[in-house]
């Protein structure tokens, strides 16, 4: 290869090459520069007696500062030391932002009456996880620890016993069976609306004028629909309708968004009618019916926490109002400090399931 066709290669295809250790030097002392100034902002202001007139900016100004400073210190991390990197960055900032709301609590710049350090919302999260309630017969986990026990007294009956007064199982269930009864009717009527317009065309407009509905101020409707309006039955269904029509919505958009390649590529190679479906068009539109679920799992629990703050006596939603009334904050904290986790631990076995389905993706 002469120079002069290494020239006409364009710069976005060859290698980067490797810091300088001018450059590196320069972005070490930009970082420290940075880190300063953080330091210099905000302890000027405490010194001074001002910081909480300007709290508001110098959280925004340090925020800034601090973003500036990290990507500076990325520069820096080698190639191998990346993941370590992003890694720190998630979850060392909410460790930050939990030690700066431990300090002002104990500071006195944030009511510690109603805005609780992490401290103590740890202690009461521990207390209700360990604690029976005897006024409600619930706990928040079930009390797994008493379950061998309870299985060699009564056998499956007597660890059902203790599953059955969690507040978190009762959560789960509630979400997962109204997920389930609500994602795969939405997925299928999704996938004929976007295939036929005749369809597409009758459901598209009643379908979103559904989908606006503050999904708690159809309950009501939905309990008249049973023989025990207070059972579980119209709990499940409310988060099973919530979560059809978001599917049904988002999976027609999925089926219609394919590339127009990828279905003449398949009719080239002889797929039509149920071969097409399968190989092609649901393929094609996974990665967005997945993103759909996802905004449907969190639609669902947002659902179900509502639902559970004005017509149930067990949940975590129930938990969580109940000591908002009876004013303890701490437990009322906890509650919702149970509501991300459960968030959390469902998005990921959701994400297992989608690489399971779409390996190709890896």
């Amino acid at each position: 290869m002469t120079a002069a066709t290494t020239r006409d290669i364009p710069s976005e295809n060859k290698v980067p090459s490797a810091p300088t250790p001018r450059t590196t030097s320069g972005d070490k002392r930009a970082s420290l520069l940075l880190a300063a100034a953080i330091v210099a902002l905000n302890g000027g202001l405490a010194v001074v007696g001002l910081w909480g007139n300007f709290a508001s900016a110098a959280i925004g100004a340090s925020f800034v500062l601090l973003v500036l400073m990290c990507e500076r210190i990325g520069r820096l991390v080698p190639v191998k030391g990346r993941g370590i990197y992003e890694r720190t960055l998630a979850l060392g900032f909410p460790l930050l932002v939990l030690v700066l709301w431990e300090l002002a609590a104990d500071s006195g710049f944030i009511n510690p009456t109603w805005f609780p350090p992490p401290s103590r919302i740890g202690a009461a999260l521990w207390d209700l996880s360990t604690r029976y309630d005897r006024f409600s017969g619930t706990t928040l986990l079930g009390r797994p620890w008493l379950m061998p026990e309870a299985f060699s007294k009564d056998g499956w009956g007597g660890v059902w016993n203790l599953v059955a007064e969690s507040h978190v199982f009762a959560t789960v269930a509630r979400v997962l069976v109204g997920f389930v009864l609500g994602a795969i009717p939405g997925v299928l009527v999704g996938v004929v609306m976007g295939l036929n317009q005749t369809v597409r065309l009758m459901l598209d407009t009643t379908l979103s004028a559904i989908y606006v509905l503050p999904k708690i101020a159809i309950f009501p409707i939905v309990m008249l629909m049973f023989a025990d309006p207070f059972g579980e039955a119209p709990k499940i269904l409310v988060v099973g309708l919530s979560v059809f029509i978001l599917m049904a919505i988002n999976t027609m958009a999925a089926v219609r968004g394919i590339d127009k390649v990828y279905l003449m590529a398949g009719m080239n190679y002889g797929a039509k009618g149920w071969s097409m479906l399968r190989h092609v068009i649901l393929p094609g539109a996974l990665p967005v019916i997945f993103s759909g679920l996802r905004i449907a799992l969190g639609t669902a629990m947002i659902v179900i926490i509502s639902v559970e703050f004005v017509r149930a006596k067990q949940g975590v939603g129930y938990m969580t109002f109940y000591y908002w009334e009876v004013l303890n904050p701490e437990k009322m904290y906890a509650g919702l400090v149970v509501v991300m986790i459960l968030g959390v631990l469902l998005t990921y076995a959701l994400q297992w399931l989608q690489r399971r389905l779409m390996p190709w993706q890896r």
